[in-house]
């Protein structure tokens, strides 16, 4: 397991990356050009500024999250190849300076929901929120106002420009359904794919957050027979996924531990993190402590190591603790106390094979 920690970039975020070299056994960053609009192809020099940065740290940019994929792709537009085209020049740019994961998702219109972005937990700490009962009467103009009224951050999946046509977005969704998605995404996977292989990096999709359908919107990321179905769309080590226990772990149905066995080696990059749901759908990101929510972190844990997973792990979404201003649900103290509660699982289980074998296992 290589940990890596998002990093939102100098100026648009309160971590540095001096504090992130501190955590134990971070290498690297997981990064983004946040002020790119999707569909466009990335600029060499913006990513030759991340590159800089990142060497004069001591850490890799091996994981990028995310190049987002413009909303023509995932409706079926004629328009769409100019945005695959873009798509295809920023892979080839993203291996030229050594990443070897690009994660992306595929949710219409919204790519996170939550209807508070500080619900207070009972030991004062706040945390990502979501009221299931809300958000299905909610109107979505309502939902951009909570989210993306934050001026002090920017809101990846919120961006301005997708969220001034959200109307007319809506309308362009009216009659797209599951299948529909899913065959955009299986075309948009014919044409990147072998970009991808070419290049040696992995494409990981992430599932959505949360697993169900949003205002009517098609979600096609949801379970293990989604992402079963998607490894099938391009029966190749560049078509992978990014196992997000958080996102996953909100449907009580899904069996994540299994999710790790099954799809092993087609897992390059997974978000560790831990939410409580609760018996009305609503569900509240925690610590990343097994026993504070209901996602099981030590099974999953234990599924990615008996596996033999080498990819890149990152602690998801953390509380807001200390009195940590912060974006929300990325601040560092949470997030390293994260970082800290896998190393000892991934410890624990790897002191077990030494002792059982007499040997090292990694």
């Amino acid at each position: 397991m290589r940990m890596v920690f998002r990093w939102y970039g100098e100026g648009n975020d309160t971590v540095t990356l001096r504090q992130i070299k501190q955590i134990p056994g971070v290498e690297g960053i997981v990064w983004a050009l946040h002020d790119v609009p999707a569909g466009e192809e990335w600029p060499m020099d913006k990513i030759r500024v991340y590159q800089e940065l990142a060497d004069a740290h001591g850490l890799h940019l091996e994981v990028v999250e995310s190049v987002n994929v413009h909303e023509d792709i995932k409706l079926g537009l004629p328009t769409r190849e100019r945005y695959i085209d873009n798509y295809k020049k920023t892979i080839e740019k993203l291996a030229s300076v050594g990443v070897k994961v690009i994660c992306y998702n595929f949710m219409p219109v919204f790519d996170w929901v939550r209807t508070d972005m500080h619900k207070e937990l009972a030991d004062g700490s706040t945390a990502l929120f979501l009221e299931k009962a809300k958000i299905e009467a909610m109107d979505p103009q309502e939902l951009v106002r909570t989210i993306a009224g934050n001026p002090d951050f920017t809101m990846p999946g919120w961006e301005p420009e997708r969220l001034a046509r959200l109307s007319e977005l809506f309308d362009a969704y009216r009659d797209v359904s599951e299948d529909d998605l899913r065959d955009n995404l299986r075309y948009f996977l014919a044409q990147i794919i072998p970009t991808a292989e070419r290049c040696g990096i992995q494409m990981a999709i992430h599932p959505d957050d949360p697993p169900y359908s949003v205002f009517g919107l098609p979600r096609i990321v949801k379970n293990a027979a989604d992402l079963r179905a998607i490894l099938s769309f391009a029966d190749s080590p560049a078509n992978g996924i990014t196992l997000c226990s958080g996102s996953l772990g909100v449907r009580q149905d899904n069996d994540i531990p299994a999710m790790a066995r099954e799809f092993a080696g087609r897992i390059p990059f997974t978000h560790l993190r831990n939410v409580r749901v609760y018996d009305n759908g609503d569900f509240i990101e925690t610590s990343h402590r097994a026993e504070d929510g209901t996602v099981d972190m030590c099974g999953i844990v234990q599924a990615l190591h008996e596996s033999g997973f080498a990819g890149y792990a990152r602690p998801d979404h953390g509380r807001h603790i200390w009195e940590e201003q912060c974006r929300p649900g990325y601040g560092l103290y949470d997030r390293a106390l994260g970082i800290m509660y896998l190393w000892g699982i991934w410890d624990a289980l790897k002191r077990g094979n030494q002792n059982r074998t007499g040997g090292v296992h990694a």
